[in-house]
């Protein structure tokens, strides 16, 4: 499973592999250069295959025959690659055979190749670093509430709401949540739950099951509410497709009747009543939040139901999650499979439960005091998705602080910073970076003069590979910060910086305007903006090193009370330092 997948290969890059191959070459992947290959055949293949727009990883392989001689072709290999790389794609390879295949193995090895003994060995490599460039993906990728349509869902309001049914468990010095005040919780971030209404006694769970009968027809559910009862059904206290008021008062009794049997020290302390929620062909879902003794709190998705720990088909993830990402932990699981349809089975409502997800990851973004929740089941099909149960923990200690949560292993995008500035040449958006600022880099270098670059990095710079753009903006938060200035015209106007050591004590800061728009107070914005976060952030000090001939940048940093010392070591060079 996890080998990655073949390729499929571009129809100009068959064109060029049947030009340079034998007639009775596989003319598919995998690319049988048949047995009979000199050194040039190999390398014209490598080169088609590298330069498929599909192809990530090559994995050559070569078998030992009387016609061609493994160590010409290994040596065909090295020529082609730098540092085991073809341009920017890994090269694996598999040369069989024991003495015959020692001399070729070490020419690759020398070239940085990686060698296998065998195909499954090379296959698992191949796997390996498939899962680590996923991996590397999805660290490096964090979600911004409210970039993308689906996370703009959560309502204004949700942390309000939820802050106050916490607020209110907390003064009665309460951990676990009732099953209403979960579902509100759920509800105010924007996951749908069934109209449920609260009925002290069973007369009243008669009273309140006839008024909605009345009013909608159809059938009831009827639970027990108990601080004490961690799953209803275990204890009986659930009962479904009450179709009367006197069934449903009968129905209250009764379980009354069997949790004092049961637990005698479960007082019940009252019941729900919601209607009965019959989707034929739904798939039940479980949504979680746990905590994890290292990587602090993960949500869980996977199969829900009564027998979800017999089922155990669950995957893990670490919030934030934005639309992607959920969609990645879905994929995780089998459940997950069934959702998208099968056999006349409609699929599920992909953006329905991809929003669950992601309201679940903004409540955990937003309350630090959460430990523990527990959404089953999710019912899920083609009309969208409805939560029939939900258990929730809080530290009651811990209700007073409020997001961004910084027990999460990956820290939120500071939203919070975003701001409009008006300038002498109108707004300007001043926001934290983002990843996909990356596509503005290439418009705002062209933009920057030689000698701005060159006072900007201390040095003269021509060249700014890809790389380098996804480093400057896939950032750690918690270590680093990075704000933008974006121009009226939506493209990028400024940068300023500050990356921090491992103690969070001293940033070094660093700030870039493009040189056309020079002297409409950007800079001073976000130099302000930077200091102000810094400050905010707990940061004792920022450093920076100026070029003494840098005038301009010595004057605005002693207005904002920097201090200046010669570098020792070059005389050219200042070091400025301002305490917070």
């Amino acid at each position: 499973d996890g080998a990655g997948t073949l390729a499929d290969l571009a129809p100009a890059t068959v064109g060029r592999l049947a030009a340079a191959l034998p007639e009775n070459w596989s003319r598919a992947n995998p690319v049988d250069i048949v047995g009979d290959a000199p050194p040039g055949r190999y390398l014209a293949a490598v080169e088609a295959v590298a330069g498929d727009p599909g192809v990530d990883v090559l994995l050559v392989m070569n078998c030992p025959t009387g016609l061609a001689a493994p160590v010409d072709a290994a040596r065909a290999v090295a020529g082609a690659v730098e540092k085991g790389m073809i341009g920017r794609k890994p090269v694996l390879s598999c040369w069989l055979g024991g003495p015959t295949a020692r001399e070729a193995r070490a020419i690759l090895h020398g070239a940085g190749v990686p060698t296998y003994e065998t195909p499954a060995t090379a296959a698992e490599a191949v796997g390996h670093l498939t899962d680590w460039g996923r991996a590397q993906a999805a660290l490096l990728r964090v979600p911004d509430r409210g970039t993308e349509a689906e996370l703009k869902a959560t309502p204004d309001d949700a942390r309000t709401k939820a802050g106050a049914i916490f607020a209110a468990v907390a003064a009665e010095g309460r951990r676990m949540l009732t099953e209403p005040e979960a579902k509100a919780v759920i509800a105010a971030y924007g996951i749908p739950v069934p109209d449920l209404r609260v009925a002290a006694t069973p007369e009243e769970v008669g009273r309140a099951a006839a008024e909605m009968l009345g009013a909608e027809g159809g059938e009831l559910v009827v639970k027990i509410l108990s601080r004490r009862i961690s799953h209803k059904s275990d204890v009986g206290g659930v009962a479904l497709g009450l179709d009367s008021a006197e069934r449903a008062e009968a129905a209250a009794r009764a379980m009354a009747r069997r949790l004092a049997r049961a637990m005698p020290e479960a007082t019940p302390e009252g019941f729900a009543v919601q209607p009965m929620v019959r989707r034929p062909g739904a798939q039940e879902l479980i949504l979680g939040l746990a905590r994890d003794p290292v990587f602090g709190p993960v949500i869980l998705f996977g199969a829900g139901g009564i027998a979800v720990e017999v089922i155990r088909d669950t995957a893990v993830a670490l919030p934030p999650l934005d639309a992607t990402l959920a969609g990645d932990l879905v994929a995780g699981t089998r459940i997950g499979r069934l959702l998208a349809g099968y056999r006349g089975q409609p699929p599920a409502d992909e953006v329905a439960v991809k929003g669950a997800l992601i309201a679940l990851s903004h409540l955990v973004e937003d309350f630090p005091c959460l430990r523990g929740l527990d959404v089953n089941p999710l019912l899920a099909d083609a009309g969208g998705v409805i939560a029939l149960d939900a258990r929730m923990e809080i530290d009651p200690a811990e209700v007073h602080r409020t997001g961004p949560n910084p027990d999460l292993a990956i820290r939120p995008y500071p939203a919070a910073w975003r701001r409009e500035v008006a300038l002498k040449d109108g707004t300007y958006a001043i926001r934290p970076i983002r990843p996909a600022d990356a596509l503005l880099y290439p418009h705002f270098l062209e933009k920057l003069e030689a000698e701005d670059i060159r006072l900007r990095f201390l040095a003269p710079r021509r060249h700014f590979p890809e790389q380098m753009l996804v480093r400057l903006t896939q950032l750690d938060y918690d270590r680093d910060m990075a704000f933008v200035a974006l121009a009226p015209d939506g493209t990028l106007a400024g940068v300023s910086r500050i990356s921090c050591d491992p103690d969070h004590t001293t940033g070094e800061y660093a700030l870039l305007v493009r040189s056309d728009l020079h002297g409409r107070g950007i800079g001073t914005t976000l130099m302000r903006v930077l200091i102000d976060y810094a400050r905010a952030d707990g940061v004792k000090a920022l450093e920076g090193m100026i070029l003494s001939e840098n005038a301009g940048m010595l004057d605005l940093m002693r207005g904002f009370g920097f201090d200046f010392t010669l570098e020792p070591e070059d005389p050219g060079v200042v070091m400025s330092r301002l305490s917070l």
